[in-house]
């Protein structure tokens, strides 16, 4: 166990992690992030831990913790959406290369026709990246609305936006499929059968205390334990794009069940092998150059959580918040990083893209993944 004025580490192999110890330990020195938690998996075990810096600055400082709650923001898609549309799919509710308005017939306005639920996993919709949020509206019978009546920007299939209205639909389309709310499905149908009792949407009020906060909000104040993207907080906080808080006590349960199952061990992940492979793997258009799976990210613009040691092949996703989590199959490895780099003024951009960067190379360095110390 190593400590620091910053926080703690610890590690369970013989691999040299502290070249991953200084980035995160200098993040947080320097105020790149208030604060980190972060873990590495590999071989069926989590073999790193680190801790450091604040949980919260304002109204005042509270030390970071391994049991901090984070708003997970757009690891929600992967995580919770892509999956409840998959478990769907599984049972024959419908295939991925029909049209959404068959299932959403009000989706058909305005062009959006021949939009695939395969389109919508992929971001090759052609939908803009997000709801217009310069009006003052409310609610989630509004919020659909306006994802019914979207006019595309490109036609389906021809590139890669990333788009959070993909994720809003596809949220409605396990509603409406299911009978369930988004919440109630996600919380009975994938986090409960891989013991993540920590996580879910709309987080008690007894947690806040152990909730990083975010960013301060005109109306609201300090967002806490209320989710940070503004369109699910006009939502009410249940979306198919954003809206989960975990921990990372959670996160690695959830990446580990994730690799078992898609390795053919024992999980308790609640898809099919095949499935699962086929949302890992590249399912965008033919002929595109954007690699994205069903729900995650594989080699696109976004895709510097990877590192410069992890191959293509790999496959992971970001949140705005400062969350991201990417995983090696080939390896057996996954790297878990968790900030509120939004905390409190919504700073920090470019030095969370390049920590993420950084530490994944470090991890995949110290796992001997290019021949440098196993």
């Amino acid at each position: 166990m190593a400590m620091s004025a910053l926080g703690v580490a610890s590690c369970a192999t013989g691999a040299d992690f502290a070249p991953v110890d200084r980035l995160l330990h200098g993040a947080a020195q320097r105020g790149d992030v208030p604060g980190v938690v972060a873990a590495v998996g590999h071989g069926g075990r989590v073999v790193y831990r680190g801790v450091y810096g604040q949980r919260a600055l304002v109204p005042e400082t509270e030390p970071e913790s391994w049991d901090t709650h984070f708003d997970m923001a757009s690891l929600t898609k992967p995580t919770i959406t892509a999956p409840a549309v998959m478990q769907l799919w599984e049972q024959g509710a419908y295939r991925l290369d029909e049209p959404v308005a068959r299932y959403l017939p009000e989706f058909a306005a305005n062009g959006k026709d021949g939009i695939t639920i395969r389109h919508l996993l992929t971001h090759y919709s052609g939908l803009p990246p997000d709801l217009d949020l310069s009006t003052d509206w409310h609610g989630k019978d509004e919020a659909v609305r306006r994802v019914m009546l979207t006019v595309p920007t490109r036609k389906p299939g021809v590139a890669f936006v990333y788009s959070d209205i993909n994720f809003i639909t596809l949220g409605l389309l396990v509603e409406r499929v299911s009978g369930m709310t988004l919440d109630r499905y996600a919380a009975g149908r994938i986090l409960a059968p891989l013991g993540m009792r920590q996580s879910g949407f709309l987080p008690a009020a007894a947690l806040r205390p152990l909730i990083a906060p975010t960013q301060f909000d005109p109306q609201a104040g300090m967002l806490r334990g209320v989710v940070h993207d503004p369109t699910a907080r006009r939502m009410g906080g249940v979306a198919g794009h954003a809206g989960l808080f975990s921990d990372a006590h959670d996160m690695t349960l959830y990446a580990q069940a994730l690799l078992d199952r898609r390795a053919g061990r024992p999980s308790a992940y609640p898809l099919k092998r095949d499935t699962l492979e086929m949302m890992t793997t590249p399912e965008q258009p033919a002929g595109r150059t954007d690699l994205r799976g069903l729900g995650w990210d594989i080699a696109t613009h976004y895709s510097t959580p990877r590192g410069a040691v992890f191959p293509v092949g790999s496959f992971g996703h970001t949140g705005f918040t400062g969350t991201s989590l990417w995983m090696d199959p080939g390896s057996d490895s996954y790297v878990l990083i968790l900030t509120n780099r939004v905390h409190p003024s919504n700073g920090h951009g470019r030095q969370i893209i390049q920590l993420r960067h950084d530490v994944a190379t470090a991890a995949a360095q110290a796992l001997g993944l290019d021949g440098g110390p196993a």
